[in-house]
C-alpha cells in the first residue's frame, strides 16, 4: 500500500478551510474512488485528472486509487482540488517526494492537456493558507497576482502539471510573483461630476452628507429632477478603501469571478445597480450546494443603488432589511451555512407615482387615484424605510435653475476633499472601536461614549414624543448629527446639526 497527502483549501462562503487530500494506492481493480463529500463537479474530476496525468507524459497507476478529502464533514465543491488530487496521486506512485508536499497547499483546476485553469476564491484561500501556517502556494499563472496581495505568502505559479512535478521534485525554481500595485482603477466605470447637476441643492446636500457618514439614501421625485444623476455621481466623493476593506472587497469578488487578470486588488467602493426585475436571490445571493454572493456583498464596503426602486417586488426589497443592521448575509442551507459580508450603503430612487407625471405649472398634473399611488409606494415597507436615514424629497428644475445653475454648484473633488476630511474627524473619534462610520455606530453605542447635553437633543426628542420618530429613527438622527458635526469641522454636534438632521430625515417637518 502507497499512502501520499496533499493539501488544498475548501472556500465556502469568504471563508478558507484547509482540505487534506489523501491518495491511496492499493491493490484489486484499477479504479479510482473519491470520498469525502464532494459534489459533482468534483466527482467529474476523476476523469480531468487521469486525461492530464496522461497527457502529462506520466502513467496512471495501474491499481485501485482512493482520494479521500478531509475533513470529510465539510462540503467541497468546484474545481479547484484537481491539482491536489493529482499530485497525490503521482507522489503515492513515487513520481513526486513526499517532502515536497509538506509545506505546499495546491490550488488549481486541470484541463484535459495537463495546463493549469485559473479558479475563483483564491485570495480567501491562500489568507487561510498563511494563517495556517502554510506560507508556499501553488496557484494558477492566471490568480498568481491575486494571490500575491497576501501579505507573507510565497507565490508558485503553475502554467501546466508538467512545470509543478519539476517544481516538487526540485528541477526548477518557481519564478518570483511581485504584489500588484495598488493603484487600481474602479471596475464600475462611473464618471461623472456632481457640478453637472442643475440645481437640486437639497439633493446634493444630501449625497454629500450621505458619503461623508456611510448613510443609507432614499430620494423621491419626478423623472428628470437628477435622482440617478446624484447617485451615479456618489461614489466619485467617497475615498479609497483602506487595506483591510480592500482584501475585505476583493475576497467578495474573487469568490465571485469579478476580479480582472490584470488588476485584482479593488481599492475603489464598489457600485451595484441592478435592473429592477432582481429576483431577492440576485440580491443576497442563491446556490444549492455552491453559494454565490449577490449584489448586496458586491457592494460591500460600497454603494447598491435601486433606480426606480418602487418597481422591485416587495420580497426583494424586504430581503436586505436584515444586512441593512447586521452587515452580512447568512445563507442557509441543507448542507452548509454560509456567511458573506455586506456593509454596503443603500440608496433609493423612485418616482412618486406610476404616471410619474411632476405638479406643478409646467406639468399637466398626476393622473392616479390616490389609491394607486399609495400601492405603488408601499412596497417600499415602513421597517425598510425606517431603516433609511436620509429621506429627500425632489422636485424638477426650472429652466432657469437648469442654465443658471449648470456649472456652478461644487465639483466632485471639491465636495470629496469635504467628505474625506469629515471621514478623517470620524476615524479619530471611533478609534480603539469596531466602527469606521458614524452610520455603522449603534444608537446606544453612540449616546453612552459621546453623551450629549439635552440642549442639544431636544428638538430630536419632541420629534420622537410627537410620534414622528420611531426609536430607531431617533438613533439614525443622531448620526446624522454627528455627520453634519463632522462636516462642520465642530467637536460635538448642537441644535443647529439636529435640526439639519431632522430636516433630511422628515421631508416637510417643522418644529
Amino acid at each position: 500500500m502507497a499512502l501520499a497527502r496533499a493539501r488544498a483549501v475548501a472556500v465556502v462562503g469568504v471563508e478558507g478551510h484547509i482540505v487534506e487530500v489523501e491518495a491511496d494506492l492499493a491493490d484489486g481493480l484499477p479504479r479510482l474512488t473519491l470520498i469525502g463529500l464532494p459534489d459533482a463537479a468534483l466527482h467529474e474530476s476523476r476523469d480531468r485528472i487521469r486525461a492530464a496525468i496522461v497527457n502529462s507524459g506520466q502513467r496512471w497507476p495501474d491499481r485501485r486509487i482512493t482520494l479521500g478529502l478531509f475533513p470529510a464533514t465539510l462540503p467541497k465543491s468546484g474545481s479547484g482540488f484537481d491539482l491536489a488530487m493529482a499530485v497525490a496521486i503521482l507522489t503515492a506512485a513515487g513520481v513526486v517526494p513526499r517532502a515536497a508536499l509538506l509545506r505546499r497547499v495546491l490550488i488549481g483546476e486541470l484541463a484535459l492537456d495537463g495546463r493549469v485553469r485559473g479558479v475563483r476564491g483564491v485570495l480567501p484561500a491562500v489568507l487561510r493558507a498563511v494563517a495556517a501556517g502554510v506560507e508556499r502556494v501553488v496557484v494558477p499563472a492566471g490568480n498568481a497576482a491575486e494571490a500575491a496581495l497576501v501579505p507573507g505568502a510565497v507565490v508558485e505559479p503553475a502554467v501546466d502539471l508538467i512545470s509543478v512535478l519539476a517544481l516538487l521534485r526540485g528541477e526548477i525554481a518557481a519564478e518570483p510573483v511581485a504584489a500588484p500595485t495598488t493603484e487600481a482603477a474602479s471596475t464600475d466605470g462611473q464618471a461623472g461630476d456632481l457640478a453637472d447637476v442643475a440645481g437640486q441643492s437639497r439633493g446634493r446636500l444630501a449625497v454629500e452628507v450621505a458619503a461623508a457618514g456611510g448613510h443609507h439614501l432614499f430620494m423621491q421625485g419626478p423623472p428628470g429632477s437628477g435622482k440617478t444623476m446624484l447617485a451615479d455621481r456618489l461614489p466619485g466623493l467617497l475615498p479609497n478603501l483602506g487595506t483591510e476593506a480592500a482584501l475585505e472587497v476583493t475576497a467578495v469578488h474573487s469568490v465571485a469571478g469579478l476580479l480582472p487578470a490584470d488588476c485584482p486588488l479593488v481599492t475603489r467602493p464598489p457600485y451595484r445597480s441592478p435592473h429592477h426585475s432582481a429576483t431577492p436571490a440576485a440580491l443576497v445571493g442563491a446556490g444549492s450546494t455552491v453559494i454565490r454572493p449577490g449584489l448586496a456583498s458586491q457592494a460591500h464596503r460600497g454603494i447598491l443603488f435601486l433606480d426606480e426602486a418602487a418597481e422591485f417586488t416587495r420580497q426583494s426589497l424586504d430581503a436586505l432589511r436584515q444586512p441593512l443592521e447586521s452587515g452580512e448575509i447568512e445563507i442557509a442551507r441543507a448542507r452548509a451555512t454560509t456567511r458573506f459580508p455586506a456593509r454596503f450603503q443603500l440608496v433609493l430612487a423612485a418616482n412618486p407615482c406610476p404616471c410619474s407625471k411632476a405638479r406643478g405649472p409646467r406639468a399637466a398634473g398626476c393622473e392616479c387615484p390616490s389609491l394607486v399611488r399609495r400601492r405603488y409606494l408601499a412596497r417600499l415597507s415602513g421597517p425598510l424605510l425606517d431603516r433609511i436615514d436620509i429621506q429627500v424629497a425632489l422636485s424638477a428644475p426650472s429652466r432657469a435653475e437648469l442654465w443658471a445653475d449648470r456649472g456652478q454648484g461644487d465639483s466632485s473633488a471639491v465636495v470629496a476633499a469635504r467628505v474625506a476630511a469629515a471621514q478623517d474627524a470620524t476615524r479619530v473619534r471611533l478609534a480603539g472601536t469596531p466602527w469606521r462610520l458614524n452610520a455603522e455606530v449603534p444608537g446606544p453605542a453612540m449616546r453612552r461614549l459621546w453623551p450629549l447635553p439635552a440642549r442639544a437633543t431636544a428638538v430630536a426628542e419632541r420629534a420622537f414624543e410627537r410620534g414622528l420618530l420611531t426609536a430607531r429613527g431617533l438613533d439614525r438622527v443622531l448620526r446624522l448629527a454627528w455627520t453634519f458635526a463632522d462636516l462642520a469641522g465642530r467637536g460635538t454636534p448642537g441644535p443647529e446639526q439636529f435640526g439639519a438632521a431632522l430636516d433630511l430625515r422628515l421631508p416637510g417637518w417643522s418644529a
